[in-house]
């Protein structure tokens, strides 16, 4: 008799991400494996379709794998949690057809498909031919993805029409001036070598005519198409979506309840904060406002970008053997600036699995030449490090210890992003914001955060502003009132501010997931240090919890408590 060994759960999550990669290249890019430059994913209907069927394959097969000897262990147990969790997650939005109403300012198929780009090995001839391949695919990728909205039309799934005009503006911003060569994928494909030049031309100039084509008939069928339709999801999309982003379901009441909190509690201490920096303003925004022209900045793209750098490495020769234990490839991470057109805030991207590709942190500079600095400090511990490059790419150094798709695919947004809060809020507890400026800062970036809560939740669920609000009391939220009171408590410009609810309306659900991350890692750790007591060793916490990789909401505080 022939014994067949059937797989465990962490095989079948790997074989899930070996399938995902074939189907989706970019995803294949961020994770650095060969073969995927040259390619683009479908993102027709029948391009997500695929991907829904390997998601219900893998849930059967996980069904399967679980009964197997050995699947209750530990580490297969909290794979098969998680994976089970993602794909359920992931399907119920696929099909409730978000993904045929996919317009927003970021985060959509078209900016997968040039934000690839910026990850794309570019040091060779041979990666450039890749490259080449990939330019060329561009048009077909968006016509797939014209497809999918041209469903949705005919099925009235509409997206909103503050994401659409939004989304028409970033492409006209890559389409360039039209004919001059000036497009977003002509000036990448400037920097390719000269043998491939002519190829390089033709393919950069195809896909930014594909970008002016998808402009022009977003601008002239869809955005009539879904003139009058609701910017606010409601409760059953918003609590579909909130799910999806954060591993868990809400109660969403509780939420905004907990954003009103925060909200009150940080006000209280931005103002003792803006006493010190000018004594008798009438708000903490107007503090600020001093900072932007009388604070410390850095000028020029280039010194600010040395700056950041300089920050991350002084962060990780700091905490590096006090409050974590790094592996030599975690503790190179680069600072870059964002190319044009990307969205109105900062972001990181991961290092690839074998680390060739280092961690990196973005800067969107929009034209700016003078960077105050305090309203970065925070944000470039929330980026790199501690925050997302320590986590992230500790996943990647563990990941023969977790799956390969906990360590990559596997992401639980709210686990994420509230570990980067809860790492702004650790350097604060260090005592690395000892000044008024930065830690004004801090507590303006803490207090866009709770604002993301109230707002977020209020707006798409329409729900009322209490009576204690220093703003439109007993008034229901609508997208104007969000857009006023997040431009009223954050010290940001008004374009970003602009952005910023665009991103909301387009990604319900997300922006809670970091003050609702952040307090489940502060609870977790709560748990674990009165468990210990006098033993609870905080480095050895920080590097167990980093390297369990993501969790749901549901399980992140249960897991780490018991650490």
């Amino acid at each position: 008799m022939i014994q067949i060994d059937r797989p465990l759960p962490r095989q079948v999550a790997d074989a899930y991400v070996d399938a995902l990669v074939q189907l989706d290249p970019v995803t294949g890019s961020y994770l650095g494996v060969t073969g995927s430059s040259s390619r683009l994913p479908d993102a027709s209907p029948a391009g997500a379709e695929a991907l829904a069927a390997l998601s219900r394959e893998t849930l059967r097969r996980l069904d399967e794998a679980e009964l197997v000897p050995g699947a209750d262990s530990g580490a297969e147990r909290r794979c098969a949690r998680l994976l089970r969790e993602r794909l359920n997650a992931e399907l119920a939005v696929h099909e409730s057809g978000e993904h045929l109403r996919a317009v927003g300012n970021m985060a959509t198929p078209p900016h997968w498909v040039r934000d690839v780009f910026t990850v794309t090995p570019a040091q060779t001839e041979e990666d450039w031919e890749a490259i080449v391949e990939r330019l060329r695919a561009v048009p077909r990728a968006l016509a797939g993805y014209r497809e999918s909205l041209s469903t949705g039309l005919d099925r009235k799934l509409y997206a909103g029409p503050r994401p659409t005009a939004r989304f028409i503006n970033q492409l006209s911003d890559w389409a360039g001036t039209g004919g001059r060569g000036d497009g977003w994928f002509e000036s990448f494909a400037a920097d390719g070598p000269d043998a491939l030049r002519r190829e390089l031309d033709a393919a950069a100039g195809a896909a930014t005519a594909a970008v002016a084509d998808l402009r022009d008939w977003m601008r002239d069928i869809y955005a009539p198409a879904v003139e009058g339709a609701p910017d606010a999801v409601g409760r059953e999309r918003y609590a579909r979506w909130a799910r999806y982003f954060n591993g868990t379901d809400l109660d969403l009441d509780e939420a905004y309840a907990y954003g009103w909190s925060e909200f009150h509690r940080l006000l209280a201490e931005m103002r003792t904060e803006a006493e010190r920096i000018l004594p008798g303003a009438a708000t903490p925004w107007v503090a600020l406002a001093h900072l932007d022209e009388h604070g410390r900045c850095i000028d020029g793209e280039d010194e600010i970008r040395d700056w950041l750098q300089g920050l991350m490495d002084q962060a990780v020769d700091t905490l590096d053997g006090s409050h974590f234990e790094l592996a030599e490839r975690i503790r190179r991470v680069e600072s870059c600036i964002a190319p044009s057109g990307s969205g109105g805030g900062p972001y990181y991207t991961p290092p690839s699995e074998d680390f060739s590709r280092p961690g990196r942190t973005w800067l969107p500079t929009s034209g700016q030449t003078r960077f105050p600095v305090y309203d970065l400090v925070s944000t470039w511990y929330h980026e790199g490090v501690p925050g997302h490059h320590l986590q992230l790419a500790q996943w990647r150094h563990v990941s023969g210890e977790l799956s390969r798709y906990q360590a990559t695919v596997g992401m639980v947004s709210a686990n994420v992003e509230g570990w980067a809060l809860y790492a702004e809020r650790l350097m604060d507890e260090l005592g690395f914001l000892p000044g008024a400026e930065e830690r004004l800062g801090y507590l303006d970036a803490q207090m866009m955060r709770a604002a993301r809560v109230i707002v977020d939740i209020g707006m798409h669920l329409e729900l009322p502003i209490p009576q204690d609000s220093p703003f439109h009391p007993g008034e229901r939220w609508t997208p104007d009132l969000a857009q006023e009171f997040f431009g009223l408590h954050s010290s940001r410009p008004a374009d970003y501010v602009e952005s910023q609810l665009t991103r909301y309306l387009s990604m319900p659900g997300q922006a809670i997931g970091y003050k609702l991350g952040e307090r489940a890692w502060l609870l977790g750790r709560e748990n674990a240090r009165e468990r210990h007591g006098d033993a609870f060793d905080l480095k050895s916490w920080h590097m167990a919890a980093l390297s369990q990789g993501s969790l749901g909401l549901d399980d992140l505080v249960d897991e780490l408590s018991q650490l």
